[in-house]
Parts: structure tokens; C-alpha cells; sequence
């Protein structure tokens, strides 16, 4: 019997092609666009509908309206009540999924095959003719302004708020979907009503439906139950590429601090408004984000992490939107220390674009990360289908997912090292801080930031 060497590591081989299914297209006289795809490893059918707009699409008085009102789609619908449409989902045995982001607003159904055209029409009903009535509107108000209230004690939720203000000021991405407490108590039903009549709209929206069907019949079964569907008139008018906009020019105090006093940890973000999806560098920017701080086995969490002990994890993500959208380090670190995890952080930033670029073996591992899994992106149709959902959402053509790895594999050494010269900027980046700045101040002072803006959320 042959002995193995555990001491090595597997050697990694080449990826499969990976074929995404055909998908079928149809758009309807009111404007709706149909998406169809095959999907018949198991029974199973998922309509995602895709309305542009999202968190972005809010007027800068209300902020959280868009979320507010996709909370209402499942409180009843033609008359029906938020327990009845319940009671219809579980007979169905469906899932549904409402899910509003900066760009767009989602609404998922997944359900069994043999109830696709059941299943459709609840949808269509709950999206087009929700009830919006006052007693489910006070109702969902409460449980918003609760949650609100809840997030004030958790680090993370007000590090994520205040980032994306102070970031993004008056921007359409300056604020979250949960939106304001002043907000919520001031947005009365008629503005509800109002934005449902100008957000909800055929035209320019996508309907994904993929199932264990032929495809015609899935867009058949689509326009049955969507053909009905037409604008309204509203008081109300929304943008739906307010995202677009040009963000405000960075804020010359790199530093600020919202105080949490007696806190033992210190919840940090380090970023800057970055790039949008459409940039032709996005997959070199996968790539590039997979080596800092895409994985456990990152730079930066290596070195907080493994090296100093100063967290139990870090990460960095690119958050491409439609618009420009941010690229930010997040971690959690001891109070002691907070400083220190600071200047390691933007160490790491500075290295990787300059006096240590990614190594052709840190590329081989981070592209295999990527590429060697990727099948599994598309196992269930509701993934298939939330795919072919963000084709739409940013314009990106039918043969992109089979692109994708192979677009992946051509990334050389020099082009990680070019974008992350060109994105990461780290001279320009704000760090925020959430914690107690009473126990970080003299040590902050250290770093020459500048004296912090002190923000209160």
C-alpha cells in the first residue's frame, strides 16, 4: 500500500465548461419583460420579478419608503387578508422572498411545478393589487420603527448606516432600506399608495420564471397572469436610475467617530466610493478582492486575525451597484487595539497596490477559490433564476454566466496589480469608527488622520 503525503496539497486541475441553460425571451404589450428557462433536474418552479428602482428610488424626504411598501405585498392582497394570502402560500407549498436592494426591488416564488399557473397568479396579485390598507400599514410601521430601535444597540447595523452616509451624504445610496424613524412615523398611506403606483410598473421591470416546464409553456403560464397588468396613475414620481447619479466628492476628514462609551469592542469600516458593475475590470476586481480579504485564507484576515489576534474575522468586499458603489474593509476589533488594526488595515491596502502586489501562487489559489465552485452558483432553479434576474438588472448579455470562469482564468498577475493601483486608493479612504472614543482617542491621534468628526446616528 502506497503511504500519502499529507503534507501537500492536492494538486488543483482544470475547470469544467460550464453551461448555463438557454433562456427564452418574450416581452408583453404592456412592456414586462418575460424571461424563461428550462429547468427540469427536479419539480420545481421559481418566478422572480425584478422592479427596478430599490432603496435608490426613494425621495430624499422618506427615506425606507421603497422597503416599507415591499413589506406590504404579502398584508393582503385583492381583499384577500395577510392571513389568507399566507393560508394560499403554504397550499401552494411555495416560498416566498421579498428582497429590496439599492437598484432594485425582488419579489421570489418558488413553488412545485404542477402549481405554476396558481402560482403566478398569486403573484401577479400580491405585486399589482396588494390591499395597502391603513390597519397593514400601522402594523408594519410598528415592526419597522421596532427594528429601528433594536439596530441602535447593535455596532454592526449603526457601522453599516453611518458608513453609507457619510460616504454618500444626500446620495440616492446614502441611506439603508430600514430608512429613518422620523421617516417612518411621518410616511403616511397615501404616499404608500403613491410610490406602489409609480414603482410597480411593467415597463422596464423583468419577470424570470424557471421550472421543470418547456419553456414556451413557462412564458405562457407568465403572460396569462402578468398580460393584466397596467400602470396607474399616481401623484408620485420615481426614478428609477437615481442610483446613477454622481456621488459628492469625498469629505477632507478622513476620520470619524461615533461614540459608544464603555464599549469593549471597536466596530470599524475603511472605504471609498469605488466602481459600478458596468466597469470592464470586474473580474479582474473579484480576483483582486479574493487575495485581500475574500476568504479565511485573505491577507488581511491572516494578519488580524491569525498574526495579531486583534479579531475573530475581517473582510473586504467591492459592493458594485448600478451606480458607483463602495469598496469597504469591516471588522471588529478590541478597544485596545483599535488604532493598530487601523494602520495594519490600510498597511495591507498599501501593499498589495504597491511594495507587495499579489503573487502568482496567492492568484492560483484565489482563482481556483473561485472558478472550481462556481457550478454549485446554479444547483436549485431559484438560484438559475435570481441569476437571470441580475443579467437584467445590469444589462450583462445571455452568455455571461459561461463567461464567467474562463474570463476569470485569463486575469494575469498584471492586471490584479493594475486594479488594484487604479480602485484602491487607501490615501482617500474614510475609516469609521464605533466605539469608545474616549479609550481610542489618544492612540487614534497616532495614526494623523486628522481629528476625527464625531457623527451621531
Amino acid at each position: 500500500m502506497n503511504a500519502v503525503d499529507r503534507t501537500a496539497l492536492p494538486v488543483l486541475g482544470a475547470s469544467e465548461p460550464f453551461h448555463f441553460p438557454r433562456i427564452e425571451r418574450h416581452l408583453l404589450a404592456n412592456g414586462l419583460e418575460l424571461r424563461a428557462v428550462a429547468h427540469k433536474n427536479v419539480p420545481v418552479l421559481s418566478a422572480v420579478l425584478l422592479v427596478p428602482g430599490g432603496t435608490a428610488a426613494d425621495s430624499p424626504a422618506r427615506p425606507g419608503l421603497a422597503a416599507f411598501t415591499a413589506d406590504l405585498l404579502d398584508e393582503g392582497s385583492d381583499g384577500r387578508s395577510a392571513l389568507a394570502v399566507s393560508d394560499a402560500i403554504a397550499r401552494l407549498g411555495a416560498d416566498l422572498d421579498v428582497d429590496v436592494g439599492p437598484d432594485a426591488t425582488v419579489v421570489s416564488l418558488t413553488s412545485i411545478t404542477r402549481f405554476t399557473r396558481p402560482a403566478l397568479e398569486l403573484l401577479a396579485e400580491m405585486v399589482i393589487r396588494p390591499n395597502l390598507a391603513e390597519p397593514d400599514v400601522e402594523r408594519v410601521r410598528k415592526l419597522r420603527l421596532e427594528r429601528l430601535r433594536q439596530l441602535r444597540d447593535h455596532a454592526s447595523a449603526v457601522a453599516e448606516r453611518a458608513l453609507a452616509k457619510w460616504l454618500y451624504g444626500d446620495h440616492p445610496y446614502g441611506h439603508l432600506g430600514l430608512g429613518t424613524e422620523d421617516a417612518m412615523e411621518a410616511t403616511g398611506l397615501d404616499e404608500v399608495r403613491a410610490f406602489h403606483a409609480a414603482a410597480f410598473i411593467p415597463a422596464g421591470s423583468t419577470l424570470v420564471i424557471v421550472g421543470d416546464a418547456p419553456v414556451d409553456d413557462l412564458l405562457a403560464a407568465g403572460e396569462r397572469a402578468f398580460a393584466q397588468w397596467e400602470p396607474r396613475p399616481s401623484m408620485a414620481t420615481v426614478d428609477r436610475d437615481a442610483g446613477l447619479r454622481e456621488p459628492p466628492p469625498a469629505t477632507e476628514s478622513r476620520l470619524a467617530i461615533v461614540p459608544r462609551p464603555g464599549s469593549p469592542q471597536s466596530e470599524l469600516r475603511i472605504g471609498h466610493v469605488c466602481a459600478s458593475r458596468s466597469t470592464p475590470d470586474y473580474h479582474a476586481l473579484v480576483l483582486l478582492n479574493m487575495i485581500l480579504g475574500g476568504q479565511f485564507v485573505s491577507r488581511v484576515n491572516l494578519n488580524l486575525r491569525q498574526d495579531k489576534g486583534y479579531t475573530y474575522g475581517v473582510r473586504t468586499g467591492f459592493d458594485l451597484r448600478r451606480g458607483l458603489g463602495p469598496f469597504v474593509l469591516q471588522t471588529s476589533v478590541q478597544t485596545e487595539v483599535t488604532a493598530d488594526a487601523v494602520r495594519e488595515s490600510l498597511r495591507e491596502l498599501n501593499d498589495i497596490r504597491e511594495t507587495r502586489p499579489a503573487s502568482g501562487e496567492e492568484i492560483a489559489l484565489a482563482r481556483a477559490s473561485i472558478t472550481l465552485g462556481y457550478p454549485r452558483s446554479f444547483e436549485t432553479a431559484h438560484h438559475v433564476a435570481r441569476g437571470v434576474a441580475q443579467l437584467a438588472l445590469h444589462g450583462l448579455p445571455d452568455t455571461y454566466f459561461e463567461e464567467f470562469v474562463p474570463r476569470v482564468e485569463a486575469v494575469s498577475e498584471s492586471d490584479v496589480s493594475r486594479v488594484a493601483a487604479q480602485y484602491l486608493r487607501p490615501d482617500r479612504m474614510s475609516i469609521l469608527i464605533v466605539g469608545d472614543r474616549d479609550r481610542s482617542a489618544s492612540s487614534l491621534t497616532d495614526l494623523k488622520l486628522g481629528e476625527p468628526v464625531v457623527l451621531t446616528i
